[in-house]
């Protein structure tokens, strides 16, 4: 098993004033930088099949909510789901074997990258349709209410989905209920290859929370620690009972839409002037610059990260291939 250092909500409330949250939510942003350019390499090399999307460049987002989140509250994911899926706690062995088509892997190598799901960590899973995991929020924290549970429930998902009638439903239905749910947006600016200045007029996606009757805020998404105060709000709302939060995480993905995208609708100055704004490197700044951390310690944890997801590469890579007998187990098939 390969696990990343769980992250903490600090005692300080700021990631960036609590050594142990620090060090913790630093691990889990190189974590999925990691994961994401070995996963990169692999299909470069053809080691790995289908396609995936890639969240380089908004590790901060997926790091920042889920540090705000207690272990038994839930997210729904997305087709750029593997920061996500890493941030709430998963095991980078079984996610490497699932993207390899390996038995060992989180869905049996079912779901591949687009489809992981990890019910011990409580998320209910990435999701290949565009909004689709947004309804699937709204129903699991109705039935938190209705058992008078206290968890609470994230989802996430992209600009492109807040054009999709299942955000409308949902946002409206979690409104007027108060759902316990989050409901995060990871503002890239492109749904594939559609810049957000042509696909809607509102200059802020947060806007769209007021049509609802609930808060909406905008954060810098490339700023954990931003993102992460904003999440602990919005949590303390849904969980007292407050109803929904929309937060807009405004970040920026680095790579293509999808391993086909050859990224001929941006400009290098454009993807340059983001990639300046690296949130991991802008986070090890303050760290450092406070004295908080050593630059010692964050090269030791980065030494650390970069042999577990050789690790996982390692013992995914020898874990038997799903079986064919099994393919259609699982499957709901009418019996006649």
């Amino acid at each position: 098993m390969t696990t990343i250092t769980p992250l903490i909500s600090p005692e300080t409330g700021s990631l960036e004033s609590d050594k142990a949250a620090a060090l913790a939510a630093l691990e889990s942003m190189l974590a999925i930088r990691s994961f994401e350019e070995a996963v990169d390499g692999l299909f470069a090399r053809g080691l790995m099949h289908g396609t995936m999307h890639l969240s380089i460049g908004q590790e901060a987002s997926a790091t920042g909510i889920c540090a705000a989140l207690k272990p038994t509250d839930y997210i729904t994911s997305t087709h750029r789901g593997h920061g996500h899926c890493i941030a709430k706690g998963a095991d980078l062995t079984r996610m490497m074997a699932e993207l390899l088509a390996k038995q060992t892997g989180y869905c049996r190598g079912r779901g591949g990258s687009m489809h992981i799901a990890d019910t011990k960590t409580r998320n209910l899973g990435a999701n290949g349709i565009v909004a689709g995991g947004i309804p699937i929020a709204a129903g699991a924290a109705l039935a938190q209410k209705m058992r008078g549970e206290s968890n609470v429930v994230v989802s996430f998902f992209g600009d492109g989905a807040t054009n999709e009638g299942a955000f409308h439903e949902a946002l409206n239905l979690a409104a007027i209920w108060d759902l316990p749910v989050i409901f995060v947006c990871e503002n890239n600016k492109y749904g594939m290859s559609n810049s957000t200045e042509l696909s809607m007029r509102v200059e802020k996606i947060s806007d769209r929370a007021l049509a609802y009757g609930m808060v909406g805020v905008t954060v810098d998404g490339n700023d954990v620690n931003e993102v992460y105060q904003a999440a602990v709000a919005a949590v303390e709302r849904a969980r007292s009972g407050n109803g929904p939060t929309l937060i807009e995480c405004e970040t920026y993905r680095w790579k293509g839409h999808s391993k086909s995208d050859k990224n001929l609708y941006r400009t290098k100055e454009e993807i340059d002037e983001w990639k300046a704004k690296d949130p991991i490197v802008r986070f090890q700044e303050t760290i450092l610059t406070s004295g908080l951390v050593t630059q010692t310690e964050i090269e030791e944890l980065t030494a650390k990260v970069r042999e577990a997801t050789r690790d996982a590469i390692k013992d995914a890579s020898a874990a038997p291939d799903s079986d064919p007998a099994e393919l259609l187990t699982s499957v709901f098939r009418e019996v006649k």
